[in-house]
């Protein structure tokens, strides 16, 4: 998008500053309810009543975005699934998907990954094989089968085209000063970020010294070169978890599907949890580790 702000300082106060940050309109790539999805940037994006959002699914959306949906600050979805998991459908999805209300752009995971791959490597497309003989492939004119080039025998290839989000938006265990985030194994999270135009992380705790040092976290970590701007934000990815420092609270989800099923119970559920900025506390040993 033309219109986004230049490179932010690298520190925010909070998740409010940096959701002041994403545009409206914005095409805002999101991670997997299971992958460190930033759900204090998403209830400060919805307390900014932020507008036109486009969600990419990385390669699937789950709570947060049923909760922006719900909310009014979402224009399209483009994924491969919508759901919340052991939870059950994605309330506030299904009810704007039947009524119209939401734009939907059918994917499929590999697809979504080599759309990423592609702007990750700055080229135009991506080649794979594995969605020939589906349906989407009719449907998604920036998906082309051509004969491969190099092959004398018929032998169909895809071509995915490049995808390059406006905005990645994720959370991760450890930011440093210079802006580099150690998200582990969640490498999925570097592809995001590196395709992407800009890229926001909120974070646990921020750690001394360089992470890209430390010989043993270095592999973990996604440099500040990707990083336009992190903002810390304890238990910021609630009520999905964050590996080894608190799980997914699986209850509180499951009492999220039930209640958004209706219009009056999801503005129920905003007064009280994204509002009122309200969430519990965690006093367990696990959630104490720097």
């Amino acid at each position: 998008m033309d219109d986004l702000p230049p490179n932010a300082p690298n520190t925010l106060p909070d998740a409010d500053a940096l959701a002041a940050q994403i545009p409206d309109g914005a095409f805002l790539a999101l991670p997997p309810d299971y992958s460190l999805v930033a759900m204090e940037a998403v209830r400060a994006l919805v307390r900014r009543r932020a507008r036109g959002l486009r969600l990419l699914g990385v390669p699937v959306l789950g709570f947060c975005a049923d909760l922006l949906i719900g909310a009014g600050c979402v224009e399209s979805v483009e994924t491969s699934a919508v759901s919340l998991g052991e939870a059950g459908p994605a309330p506030r999805f299904t009810a704007a998907a039947e009524s119209g209300a939401l734009r939907i752009v059918d994917a499929t995971c590999p697809m979504v990954h080599s759309g990423l791959q592609a702007s990750e490597k700055g080229v135009p497309f991506m080649p794979l094989r594995g969605v020939i003989g589906s349906d989407l492939v009719a449907q998604r004119a920036d998906w082309k089968v051509i004969q491969n080039p190099l092959a004398t025998d018929p032998d169909p290839i895809v071509l995915a085209a490049a995808i390059q989000p406006d905005v990645a938006l994720f959370h991760a265990r450890w930011a440093d000063r210079s802006g580099n985030v150690w998200i582990g194994r969640r490498r999925e999270l570097a592809t995001i970020a590196h395709a992407a135009k800009r890229c926001f992380v909120t974070c646990e705790a921020l750690r001394d010294g360089d992470l890209l040092a430390d010989e043993l976290l270095a592999p973990g970590v996604l440099s500040g070169v990707y990083v336009t701007a992190v903002a810390q934000a304890p238990r910021g990815a609630w009520p999905l978890g964050v590996a080894d420092v608190y799980p997914m609270d699986d209850a509180h989800l499951a009492r999220y599907a039930k209640q958004a099923r209706s219009r009056e119970g999801f503005d129920a559920y905003l007064e009280e949890f994204v509002w009122r900025t309200s969430r519990p506390k965690n006093t367990s040993p696990a959630a104490s580790r720097g």
